[in-house]
């Protein structure tokens, strides 16, 4: 059974895989877990004693295949929380992070299929990033950045690239809720921020903030 420590480093080297195809380096894992590289070479031998990552000095990792359907067990419970905290408890989507961190490490499998049942089998959590099945598949339909839409184009508010609280309490802000529709009116030359038009009204759309919107297009 792997540590506690040892299933947050699983799910670190997951997305990083994903966004990294040689795999999660040292240095970008010690990025992300807020730690030295020491450290994480110390914690990536252990993971590839227990057969969990493929390490290689110098290189960095990947998931075993026994290392990826751990990492995407976690990362089931930690959405079918977050769906929990807002649907059944009045979390706001930028209060749940946290608490899911604590609750995706409770071992229990029975626990985990009783909960998806109870919230109806949800395929998104409240930040619409996919939630995998009890057999680790997912639907990851294909979306883009909205700083990428075309001016004239339009597309559906389908989730977040920063899921910071921030973030968050920002798009609250401008009223902007995922499942709106978005169309790109104006994109500017000199800073790349963007007036959009959603529910017949337009906003004006810094580039760093379209730059973490996935738009999900027809």
């Amino acid at each position: 059974m792997a540590t506690l420590s040892e299933e947050n480093y699983l799910k670190a080297i997951f997305h990083l895989e994903n966004k990294f195809e040689q795999g999660a380096n040292t240095n970008a894992l010690a990025e992300k877990m807020e730690t030295k590289p020491s450290s994480v070479t110390d914690m990536l031998k252990k993971l590839s004693q227990k057969k969990l990552v493929d390490y290689k000095k110098y290189q960095g990792a990947k998931l075993s295949k026994k290392g990826k359907e751990k990492a995407l067990e976690i990362i089931r419970k930690h959405r079918l929380w977050e769906v929990f905290l807002v649907e059944k408890l009045n979390f706001s989507w930028d209060e749940v992070h946290d608490v899911a961190e604590q609750l995706e490490h409770v071992q229990s499998r029975k626990l985990t299929l009783e909960l998806d049942r109870f919230l109806g089998h949800p395929k998104r959590d409240p930040h619409g990033d996919p939630i995998p099945d009890a057999e680790g598949n997912f639907d990851f339909n294909d979306r883009m950045l909205l700083s990428e839409l075309e001016e004239g184009a339009n597309g559906i508010f389908s989730g977040v690239k920063d899921s910071s609280a921030s973030f968050l309490q920002y798009l609250d802000k401008q009223e902007i809720t995922l499942g709106k529709e978005i169309a790109v009116l104006e994109r500017e030359n000199f800073d790349h921020s963007i007036r959009i038009k959603m529910d017949g009204k337009t906003k004006h759309i810094s580039a760093l903030a379209a730059n973490n919107i996935f738009i999900k297009t027809s």
